[in-house]
């Protein structure tokens, strides 16, 4: 038996989808631990693309046990949609998934306050750049003790009472944010809907944290698949450019109800370059034809919102502070294989803020604005064969990259990802051993 976290080690889409489909083939129960609909993992697989949002990315291999945990936020129609494209192909038709009573549910009064925030925000130059999917919303109104869960939308009278408390309370800053108060014909149509969606939902729902506890306790392998990454944290990233829950492996036991103690081993996602979507510090962002270049080179557009994501070079400090925070005991390189052709590849190995030299990022978003970044540069390579399957199979460039990254991050890689499918992939080390 070994339980294994996957957690991403930057700001997000570091490419867990594929690392979660590669240990999925060794694991029996995959549980999605945190966020919600904001996440998009795309998997490639024999030439076939699926994006998820919120079924884990093990749905591809049939018969294994699909989690959502209670931590989650999930938008009921999203979902069903995916459930939908999934069974079409094939997935999901056995009964893998179960779907937390205990998680949150988001409706369209929170994407309505979500949207609007974000708009008042970029009138003022202080906009955060959500994907405006009502995640942030659910969140608060979860922490205030008010929030709809799916137990409720299997309770007619509980959930229309809660529907219609809620909008009551958000009226007056929906007003305030200068968008239409919704009526109650329009809470009366949010709740019929919800309602149905949770009479659809109901055969995949059931106590996600018994189920989980209770393959632990059997001997399964089971695996964690966060979303974001370390840096967009509520509590550690860079606040308040984050996002609103925890993205660190320690949410992993939060959200799916088990304790620390049962975990064996933490795998952190890093791309061979870094990338941030929506507002923020980035100090080794690329601007102009470079970032355009590195851009169109990675396909890098958000899964979930079609965004242009911003691309820099690898930031080392950054990737360090998330080893750190989620105690990675291995590293997964995704990517590699985008930098190549793009000629010398830069790697920034330090900070310099206010004369002195950082190895982490500084805590404060407008230090991390200062911060010059210190590079150290690397030949490039031409091209990366996307047969390699051992580390040798690199060119010499390529592989003292990889070595770099490993020194300066201080922990192993155990696996190097050379194309997008799930075969283009240099397996190292199996963190279920």
């Amino acid at each position: 038996m070994s339980v294994v976290i996957v957690v991403g080690a930057q700001w997000g889409d570091e490419g867990k989808g594929k690392v979660v489909d590669l240990f999925t083939e060794r694991a029996d129960v995959v549980v999605r631990y945190g966020g919600g609909a904001n996440a998009g993992h795309t998997l490639v697989i024999e030439g076939k693309k699926l994006v998820t949002h919120l079924v884990p990315s093990g749905v591809c291999h049939p018969g294994k046990s699909c989690v959502l945990g209670d931590g989650m936020v999930i938008d009921p129609h999203t979902l069903l949609d995916e459930i939908a494209e999934c069974q079409e192909r094939g997935l999901l038709v056995r009964g893998e998934l179960l779907i937390g009573l205990g998680a949150h549910v988001i409706l369209p009064y929170h994407k309505l306050v979500d949207g609007l925030r974000e708009d008042h925000g970029a009138k003022q130059g202080k906009a955060i750049g959500t994907t405006r999917r009502g995640i942030g919303p659910a969140y608060e109104m979860k922490a205030a003790r008010r929030g709809i869960r799916v137990r409720d939308l299997l309770k007619p009278a509980r959930l229309r009472e809660l529907v219609a408390a809620n909008v009551d309370d958000l009226a007056p800053l929906i007003a305030h944010l200068g968008g239409t108060v919704p009526t109650k014909s329009d809470v009366a149509k949010w709740t019929d809907e919800a309602l149905a969606a949770g009479e659809r939902l109901r055969p995949h729902t059931g106590e996600a944290g018994r189920h989980v506890s209770h393959a632990i306790t059997k001997g399964r392998h089971v695996l964690f698949e966060g979303a974001q990454g370390c840096l967009l944290d509520v509590d550690h990233g860079t606040y308040p450019y984050v996002t609103s829950s925890s993205t660190i492996a320690a949410g992993a036991c939060q959200s799916a109800g088990i304790g620390p103690t049962q975990i064996d081993s933490v795998v952190g996602i890093t791309k061979a370059y870094a990338t941030r979507v929506g507002e923020g510090p980035f100090p080794t962002e690329l601007h102009g034809d470079a970032g355009e270049r590195l851009r169109k080179a990675g396909g890098e557009y958000g899964a979930t919102t079609g965004r242009p994501r911003r691309c820099g070079w690898l930031d080392l400090p950054a990737l360090r502070m998330g080893v750190r925070l989620s105690g990675m005991q291995s590293l997964a390189l995704t990517k590699l294989d985008v930098l190549a052709g793009l000629g010398d590849v830069q790697v920034c190995v330090a900070y310099k803020l206010d004369g002195k030299e950082l190895d982490e990022p500084p805590t404060d978003p407008e230090d991390l604005v200062r911060a010059e970044p210190i590079y150290t540069r690397i030949a490039g390579w031409d091209r990366l064969p996307s047969d390699a399957r051992d580390i040798t199979d690199l060119p010499a460039p390529a592989r003292a990259y990889v070595e770099t990254i490993e020194r300066m991050a201080g922990v192993p890689f155990c696996l190097v990802s050379v194309g997008p499918d799930r075969a283009e992939t240099i397996r190292l080390i199996d963190p279920f051993s």
